[in-house]
């Protein structure tokens, strides 16, 4: 949907610019505010018929509240050697092997990647895409097929909101940082999008086959809102 006019890609918090991304969404009902973990930055959100400038107006009368969140948002750990990342939960430290062959590749708590210094980061993000999509397609078949379903194409991929989405046509999505989980957090948000494909709302009907997907459901919600953003520091 257009909006009126060009929206900015930064925001004025404080005595500091920070990214921002404007969209309208069709469902939305308010001006919404969220913080972007991943870039440090700002989401707003308008309802249909609201203008970029009255989203901006919001947004600055809620500077104080702004800035606030965004000074404690937890510290970025860039994809570096010597960093630790968490896989399924676990810290590993990546180790650069300039003269290494193979790319990217795990043994006991550490991660290798060979190759040039600048391609490091980038082969670190391939990778854990890559373990994110073995670990979670699997999961989503076998869940599928408790309900007697069966997902349509599933994709993992940069999300910059969402955990997982379930699409009316059965395709599911998924953020790969939930690599970097808990395995029983990654469990639950699988068995919330596998539920969708029975129910499509968040209903008590809905809410019954992901306790029937996934028991421990309720704490795996309590992590993810207690510790979700900090998943999306690394990187």
């Amino acid at each position: 949907m257009p909006l009126d006019g060009k929206a900015p890609n930064i925001l004025w918090v404080g005595a500091r610019e920070v990214p921002l991304a404007v969209r309208v969404h069709p469902r939305a009902r308010h001006i919404a505010l969220v913080i972007d973990g991943a870039k440090g930055g700002v989401r707003l959100t308008l309802p249909p018929g609201v203008s970029v400038k009255a989203g901006l107006r919001f947004a600055t009368k809620h500077a104080d509240w702004l800035e606030s969140q965004l000074a404690s948002l937890p510290p970025r750990i860039p994809f570096a050697p010597g960093a630790r990342i968490p896989l399924l939960g676990r810290p590993h430290l990546i180790r650069h092997i300039p003269e290494g062959r193979g790319g990217v590749w795990r043994r006991d708590d550490r991660v290798f990647v060979s190759g040039r210094p600048e391609h490091l980061a980038r082969r670190v993000a391939d990778f854990l895409k890559r373990e994110a999509r073995e670990a979670i397609a699997p999961k989503a078949h076998d869940l599928a097929a408790v309900i007697d379903r069966r997902p349509g194409r599933i994709t993992v991929r940069e999300m910059k909101s969402r955990w997982g989405s379930c699409s009316s046509d059965g395709r599911l999505r998924f953020n790969w940082r939930l690599v970097l989980a808990p395995e029983a957090i990654l469990d639950y948000v699988v068995a919330h999008e596998v539920a969708h494909l029975v129910h499509m709302d968040h209903s008590r009907r809905f809410w019954r086959v992901v306790d029937r997907l996934c028991p421990d459901a309720a704490a795996a919600r309590r992590w993810l809102a207690k510790n979700g953003n900090d998943l999306m520091r690394y990187g």
